[in-house]
């Protein structure tokens, strides 16, 4: 079935079509297994209406990022039981996939909406490996009686593909036996300050073709203070840029998704910080 414009649309007063689009905003109000703060299912919403506030023309990479077609569908439908969901989900991405080639921005909603964005990607590239930018491993087998919890989000991928996570700074007692083996590679945060080097071995590491999924808080919580389970000690905001420009500069992004975003009564940080990396992200990809 054809995509729907959503009411209001990423940045743009008006919604264009689909084909004409670069890029197309997804949003996935999927909240179901936080286990701290709560809100993230706010996330796309709030984070689509920060985007109204952004200046259009991109003050680092000079251009007017919008001009290249933005496309924002209608929610997805989030009301399912958590084993007809990702099923549901993973054959909706798969349709965008083959009916759009716009690259695609999915909104989240709680991180957990990864296991079902990945594997119609994974089908579709060969040797497509994932950067994980977040605080927390997320390498759990199950968490709290769930497969799909967010403390699971990118163990399934784990298995199959090349996984480097940025920006870790808590790996629960049983998923430490997954970084740093197999197909995992942890660059833990207090280990990596050195940055530059950073960028080289995960250059390095990453095959050529990359899915990029950012939970916010991997950054540090004076960047993006509403998420549900914060950790001191994340990336600042330039830092984390200097580190996206050169993967999406030196690598084939396919997809990424922006996760765990969650608005806080009386402050708009988050939701404007998080929208500002979407637009500068599509910013360096279209550079």
């Amino acid at each position: 079935m054809p995509f729907k414009p959503a009411k209001k649309q990423f940045v743009l007063r008006k919604a264009i079509d689909l084909k004409d689009a670069a890029f197309v905003v997804v949003p996935v109000p999927y909240e179901k297994t936080t286990s701290y703060g709560q809100g993230t299912k706010y996330g796309p919403a709030a984070l689509i209406d920060a985007s109204w506030q952004l200046e259009l023309w991109d003050e680092e990479t000079k251009t007017d990022t919008w001009k290249k077609g933005i496309f924002t569908t209608q929610p997805v439908n989030c009301a399912l039981p958590e084993k007809k969901f990702f099923p549901q989900l993973e054959r909706t991405v798969e349709e965008l996939l083959s009916t759009s080639k716009a690259l695609p921005f999915f909104i989240g909603g709680e991180h957990s909406v990864t296991q079902g964005l990945l594997p119609p990607f994974i089908k579709r590239h060969k040797n497509l490996s994932i950067l994980h930018f977040d605080a927390h491993a997320d390498l759990r087998l199950t968490y709290e009686g769930s497969q799909h919890s967010h403390a699971c989000a990118v163990y399934p991928a784990s298995r199959t593909n090349r996984l480097v996570q940025i920006g870790i700074r808590s790996v629960g007692a049983d998923e430490k036996q997954f970084h740093n083996t197999g197909n995992v590679k942890t660059h833990l945060m207090h280990e990596n300050l050195d940055l530059k080097k950073l960028e080289r071995d995960i250059l390095h590491e990453l095959t050529d073709t990359v899915y990029l999924t950012i939970d916010v808080d991997g950054f540090d919580p004076s960047v993006m203070p509403g998420t549900g389970t914060p950790q001191p000690g994340g990336f600042m905001w330039y830092d984390a840029m200097k580190l996206f420009k050169a993967v999406c500069v030196n690598k084939k992004i396919v997809g990424v998704d922006v996760m765990e975003a969650l608005p806080v009564n009386g402050s708009n940080i988050t939701e404007l910080a998080a929208a500002k990396l979407i637009y500068r992200l599509m910013g360096y990809l279209n550079a």
